[in-house]
């Protein structure tokens, strides 16, 4: 492989007729390099041929999905297992159900430590902390006496440093790896979580009711741990660095090769969308948390309030897997966001106003389809309008206000139903929040556009 053309004309000096000496002053005097400088220099002279990349490209995909299923299985163990915890400690519900809470807030904050971690040193490191905390997570919980070790367990391991290692990072890195079809993948990436919403919690229950929650927890910490160590290593492939679309024919090189930055600064474009994430995270928290209350205060048996929340589940999986990728790749990321928040608008508005069950199931799918894709097509809009190289940074600090505002949507719905006796204003709040996620995001869309602005710095 020959010299980049910068290298050629500027840092190269002929001393003999195969020879070249490096002598630009800023390779020698710039110590240490940036990562990405760094990482680019060592691609430039080690960069896999096409099938490689293609081979790895899956490897790194299936492996995400995997290991975004498996982890997530830890954020279901206190769910299943809440009412017996309670009854054991003799503590209110209030207690279990503030420790998923802090799962949230942990996870947020860890994924802006591990997004600068995985722009630095690739998935790897992240993929590994997160696998050693969950499982060691789990088999610590199996063993606590006391609240104080279960809000640690899960703010801490599961959260910070497990989910926090693994979600965000996750889809980042997978963001990074595919400049086409980059929707398609990340909204594959991402329904390793929604999967796990639909495989783990019966499983849990039925090993629950066999040998106890204690012991729930520990075999899982343990199954975590053997399946979760090979797939580390599925992941630990670097992305290529990005390289610009070739010049056309018609004159159009300086655009392609150099393109424009975009008319708002990217910590402006950051802090708008981090911004639009509390909008729609709030009100996406209410039927996580509360549809099962809902439904059987609206006379229906528990068996059907947990299946309309199923059926909720598997519907985001579906928009997750099979509708996220091919809206977000063909409209963009940032009107496939609009789209899916409109969706969820309507549909937590919805659940005000109907009561039938039929109507519930309906509503329910359609809720699924609508907050299953709006998560995770955060990652394609700042892999689409914010620089490559910080995509992992950005990524982990946007998504750490959206677990916030999760954890908040989540309390606020209780709270509020104490004082009223009613989801009906909770929900109503909801959804005001979502009509003002719709407004940022419909502004920002008119301000820069829709489009992808590749790979300014």
């Amino acid at each position: 492989m020959g010299l980049p053309e910068k290298l050629t004309r500027a840092n190269c000096k002929p001393v003999g007729p195969r020879m070249l000496i490096l002598f630009q002053e800023p390779l020698l005097t710039r110590l240490p390099p940036s990562p990405d400088q760094a990482y680019s220099l060592l691609k430039m002279t080690d960069t896999p041929d096409e099938k490689t990349l293609a081979r790895r490209r899956i490897m790194v995909l299936s492996g995400s999905v995997m290991l975004l299923m498996v982890s997530a299985g830890g954020m279901y163990l206190i769910v299943v297992a809440l009412k017996e915890v309670s009854l054991e400690f003799g503590w209110p519900r209030a207690v279990p159900s503030f420790a998923f809470s802090l799962q949230f807030i942990g996870s947020g904050i860890g994924g802006v430590i591990m997004g600068r971690l995985l722009d630095r040193h690739g998935y790897i490191v992240p993929a590994i902390a997160g696998t050693i905390c969950v499982s060691l997570g789990a088999i610590l919980a199996s063993r606590i006496d006391s609240a104080w070790q279960l809000y640690a367990i899960y703010l801490f391991l599961f959260g910070l440093s497990g989910q926090g290692s693994l979600a965000a990072p996750a889809l980042a890195n997978v963001a990074r790896w595919y400049d086409k079809r980059r929707g398609l993948a990340v909204g594959i990436a991402s329904s390793g979580q929604a999967l796990a919403g639909i495989v783990w919690p019966p499983i849990m229950g039925a090993v629950m009711l066999a040998i106890g929650w204690r012991d729930m927890f520990f075999w899982f910490g343990v199954f975590a741990f053997c399946v979760m160590v090979p797939l580390c290593f599925a992941v630990r492939f670097r992305p290529p660095p990005y390289r610009p679309p070739p010049a056309s024919a018609n004159g159009g090189a300086d655009e392609q090769v150099a393109p424009k930055r975009p008319p708002l600064s990217t910590s402006a474009i950051q802090t708008i969308l981090c911004c639009g994430m509390i909008g729609c995270c709030t009100a996406m928290a209410l039927p996580l948390g509360h549809l099962v209350a809902l439904v059987t205060d609206l006379g229906h048996s528990l068996s059907d309030a947990v299946e309309v929340l199923s059926i909720m589940l598997l519907a985001a999986f579906i928009s997750r897997a099979a509708v996220l990728g091919p809206l977000s790749d063909w409209l963009g990321g940032l009107r496939a966001l609009f789209i899916f928040s409109v969706v969820q608008a309507t549909m937590l508005a919805m659940f005000t106003v109907v009561s039938d069950l039929r109507a519930l199931y309906a509503v329910a799918v359609a809720m699924g389809l609508g907050y299953g894709g709006l998560f995770p097509v955060y990652a394609v809009a700042v892999r689409d309008h914010l620089p490559i190289a910080e995509a992992g940074k950005r990524t982990g600090i946007i998504f750490m206000f959206g677990a916030v505002a999760m954890g908040f949507g989540g309390w606020m719905g209780g709270y509020l139903f104490d004082l009223t006796g009613s989801y009906t204003i909770p929900f109503l709040i909801g959804v005001a929040f979502n009509v003002a996620n719709l407004a940022i995001i419909g502004a920002l869309i008119l301000r820069i556009g829709p489009r992808p602005r590749q790979a300014y710095s």
